[in-house]
C-alpha cells in the first residue's frame, strides 16, 4: 500500500466549465480520483489522504499562496507518506514548480504538481495521464525531490524538476524544461531518466518577499514609469542571447544602465535573468553589468524570480543573499 497526500489548490484540473466559463469546482478532484480508479487495475493499492489549502485559478495567485501552501503540506509531514502530489493550474505552474523546488530541497519523497491542459471532462485533456504519471513516480519508489510530470500534445508525458520548469509557451498548453532538457520521460508504464542533479539541503523558511519587482523587457520599454518607493530589489528578464537595451539612441529613458544607476542611488539592488556564464557576452550584456547589475547565471527566469523572493524573505544579510542566490540549491543550474 502507498500512502499519497493529495493537495487540491483549484487550477484547471480542479474546474469545470459551465455555460462557456471554466471555474473551480470541489467536485472536480474527486472527479480526478474517480478516473485514476477507473483506469488503473491497481488502484486498490494506493490510499490518498486528500487536503484543500487553496481553492483558485492559478493566475490569480500570490506568493502568499506558496506559504499556505508549504504550511499546509508541512502540518501533514508528520505522517509517513510516499509521496505528495499537488494539484495546480498551468498558468502559474512553473513558478510555484521553482518555490516548491528550492523550498523543498532537502526533502526525501518525491512531491509531484499536476495539472491540465483542459478541464478534465473535455476529451483532450491530459490531467488524467499526467497524474497516473505521478502516482506510478511514487509507486515506483524514483526518488524525492520536486518534479512535474506534463503531456504535450502528440508527446510522451515529460518528468521535468521542478525548479527547470519554463512557463507554458504562448498560445500553446505545452511545457519544456529550460534548454528543452527534461529530467525523464514516462511511457508505457517506465521512467527513463536523463540525467542526475544535485541539493545542497539549505534550510529555509516560507518567507516570500513582496518587494521584488520584475520587468520585462520589450521594445520602447520605458523605465521612467516606474515607482520604485516600496521595491527591496528588481529582477530584469533578458531576451534570449543575455540582452537588454543598452543604448541611449532613442533616449535615456530606454537605456537600463540609467535605470541601474537610478536604483543603485536609492539603495536597490538590480539583478538580471536568465543567461548562459561564458567566455564571451555581448557588449549591451557587459554594460549592463558594468552598470552595476548583478546576474543570476545558469537558471531560468522563474528560478531566479522565486530565488530572489526567498533571497529577500528568508535572509537579513546581503552576503547570505549572494550566497544563496549563487549556489546551486535544488538543480537549477543550467549548463
Amino acid at each position: 500500500m502507498k500512502n499519497i497526500l493529495l493537495v487540491f489548490t483549484g487550477g484547471t484540473i480542479g474546474s469545470t466549465a459551465t455555460a462557456g466559463t471554466i471555474n473551480t469546482s470541489e467536485a472536480a478532484g474527486f472527479k480526478l480520483i474517480q478516473l485514476f480508479q477507473q483506469h488503473d487495475a491497481r488502484h486498490h493499492d494506493i490510499h490518498f489522504k486528500c487536503i484543500r489549502p487553496l481553492q483558485l485559478l492559478s493566475e490569480n495567485l500570490a506568493p502568499a499562496a506558496w506559504e499556505i501552501l508549504i504550511q499546509a503540506v508541512e502540518a501533514e509531514m508528520t505522517n509517513p507518506y510516499d509521496g505528495i502530489i499537488v494539484t495546480h493550474g498551468t498558468d502559474t505552474l512553473a513558478f510555484t514548480a521553482a518555490a516548491l523546488g528550492l523550498y523543498f530541497n532537502a526533502l526525501r519523497i518525491p512531491l509531484l504538481l499536476v495539472s491540465s491542459d483542459y478541464p478534465l471532462e473535455h476529451p483532450k485533456a491530459n490531467g488524467l495521464t499526467n497524474f497516473i504519471a505521478a502516482v506510478e513516480f511514487i509507486r515506483q519508489q524514483k526518488g524525492g525531490g520536486v518534479f512535474v510530470p506534463y503531456t504535450n500534445r502528440n508527446q510522451v508525458t515529460q518528468i521535468h524538476l521542478g525548479t527547470r520548469l519554463a512557463s507554458s509557451l504562448q498560445l500553446s498548453g505545452d511545457f519544456m524544461s529550460v534548454q528543452g532538457k527534461s529530467y525523464g520521460q514516462f511511457e508505457n508504464g517506465l521512467f527513463s531518466f536523463n540525467h542526475a542533479f544535485t541539493r545542497s539541503e539549505v534550510a529555509l523558511t516560507a518567507d516570500f518577499s513582496k518587494r521584488i519587482l520584475l520587468i520585462k523587457p520589450y521594445p520602447g520599454l520605458d523605465y521612467s514609469r516606474f515607482n520604485l518607493g516600496s521595491v527591496d530589489a528588481v529582477l530584469h528578464d533578458l531576451y534570449h542571447s543575455g540582452t537588454a537595451c543598452s543604448s541611449t539612441q532613442w533616449g535615456g529613458r530606454f537605456a537600463l544602465p540609467a535605470f541601474i544607476k537610478r536604483c543603485r542611488e536609492l539603495g536597490i539592488k538590480v539583478y538580471l535573468a536568465p543567461a548562459i556564464k561564458s567566455e564571451n557576452a555581448y557588449e549591451s550584456t557587459r554594460e549592463l553589468l558594468e552598470a552595476g547589475a548583478s546576474m543570476v547565471w545558469n537558471t531560468s527566469l522563474e528560478c531566479a524570480y522565486v530565488k530572489l523572493l526567498l533571497a529577500y524573505g528568508a535572509f537579513n544579510g546581503e552576503q547570505q543573499r549572494e550566497d544563496f542566490l549563487n549556489k546551486d540549491i535544488a538543480g537549477e543550474h543550467v549548463g
